[in-house]
């Protein structure tokens, strides 16, 4: 096989890895619901171990999930309690579906990659997100809670639709959207240590 097509079929997989760890960091189902949606009606081809996913009891158990997560996430303060104990199961949620996505892979890079990418990147969204809905509560007693909930929502749709269907575009989305994390993170960084001697 040609070496440039194996390196493209692999940035795909990586890309579809990171859209749905993405994905999983907005709403842990959606991404899963997706998946089993895309094998349900061959739209995609999954390995021998995951045709499981692609079945009606799958699916129809990922959708009374999804309905669940909806409403959840629909109670204000509720939320705020869910995304406690929803970061760590973002975290696993990324790995396990990066690790579905770079399954052609020797055992041990796919699992440091589906960590390191998939689970850090859920991690780091999910992360995110709970501290955006934080600041909303305090700041509007859960009033805009519901507005993010729905941004939330769409945003885990939207994104587990392009990472399936547009992979490497969604590989480079994320790559850039990290890129500038880090930079805002070194920023505030420096700011901070500027701003410590002058408080003193």
């Amino acid at each position: 096989m040609d070496l440039s097509l194996v390196d493209l079929q692999l940035l795909e997989s990586i890309g579809l890895g990171l859209g749905l760890g993405v994905a999983a960091g907005f709403r842990v189902v959606v991404p899963f619901w997706v998946l089993s949606a895309a094998a349900l009606f061959g739209h995609l081809t999954l390995t021998s171990n995951m045709t499981w996913l692609g079945s009606s009891t799958a699916f129809v158990s990922l959708s009374i999930a999804l309905v669940v997560e909806i409403l959840a996430y629909s109670v204000p303060w509720l939320d705020n309690v869910i995304d406690t104990v929803a970061l760590p199961v973002a975290a696993v949620a990324g790995t396990l579906l990066m690790a579905i996505a770079a399954n052609q892979l020797d055992p041990f890079a796919q699992w440091s990659i589906a960590i390191v990418a998939g689970g850090g990147a859920a991690a780091t969204v999910k992360g995110l997100n709970g501290l955006t809905r934080l600041v909303s509560t305090a700041t509007t007693g859960g009033a805009t809670n519901l507005v993010i909930a729905g941004v939330e929502l769409i945003g885990a749709v939207v994104i587990s639709l392009l990472a399936l269907f547009a992979p490497i575009v969604m590989f480079v989305l994320v790559l850039a959207f990290f890129i500038l994390l880090v930079r805002f993170a070194i920023k505030a960084f420096y700011r901070s240590k500027k701003t410590a001697p002058e408080a003193e």
